[in-house]
């Protein structure tokens, strides 16, 4: 009986021992790390591929660069350790789901590329145009047959930053108007309202 006492107690001395070297604050700090590392290059991967697919050659190549390095530093930091410490794979996977949900958000800020906003109207549509056309927006109109009898089509290209501006104006005008969204390629030209030039960030990648 006294030697199975000896043996739990022991037991248990071991496995405190063992957790409190588990969640040691150099661990703590490594993952802490590896979290923000992993969130980053994540991020820069997502910039990276919105960036390939609008055809930005540079701006691609330095995004990948900075992911890569990144991404290689996390993993030999990582891989060697994640079997006797598994809690770095929990900052990794975690770094690694953040980094989507952040890259996400900071593209939707950065708002790259163009829009095509297709309107069809049936009552306003001719002081929607004016209104569109006197904040700087270029609309060409089509007039069509809806279900229900004449409509008329607003067609708008505009910057993806300026996209809720352009759905106020709508919205105010005409709040029950139909209206799409298209993601657009290539632009030859568009008109751009005179009081919101491309700036910062934006106009740096567009010269790239």
């Amino acid at each position: 009986m006294s030697n199975v006492t000896i043996n739990l107690s022991s037991n248990t001395n071991k496995n405190l021992f063992d957790l409190n070297s588990y969640f040691s604050i150099s661990i703590i700090i490594t993952g802490i790390i590896i979290f923000l590392a992993r969130i980053v290059d994540v991020s820069l991967g997502t910039l990276r591929t919105i960036s390939i697919v609008k055809g930005r050659t540079w701006v691609s190549f330095w995004l990948g660069f900075g992911e890569i390095i990144i991404w290689i530093w996390v993993i030999s930091t990582v891989v060697p350790q994640v079997k006797d410490l598994p809690i770095l794979a929990i900052f990794y996977a975690l770094g690694f789901a953040t980094g989507n949900m952040v890259g996400i958000r900071i593209e939707r800020w950065l708002a790259f590329g163009y829009m095509i906003i297709r309107v069809i109207s049936r009552e306003c549509y001719s002081q929607m145009t004016d209104a569109l056309r006197q904040a700087g927006f270029g609309v060409t109109t089509f007039r069509g047959e809806g279900m229900s009898g004449p409509v008329v089509e607003l067609y708008i290209v505009c910057r993806r930053k300026q996209l809720e501006e352009v759905f106020k104006i709508i919205k105010t005008i005409e709040p029950t108007a139909f209206y799409i969204t298209e993601q657009v390629g290539e632009v030859s030209n568009i008109y751009r309202p005179i009081l919101t030039p491309i700036t910062g960030w934006r106009a740096i990648l567009k010269k790239k």
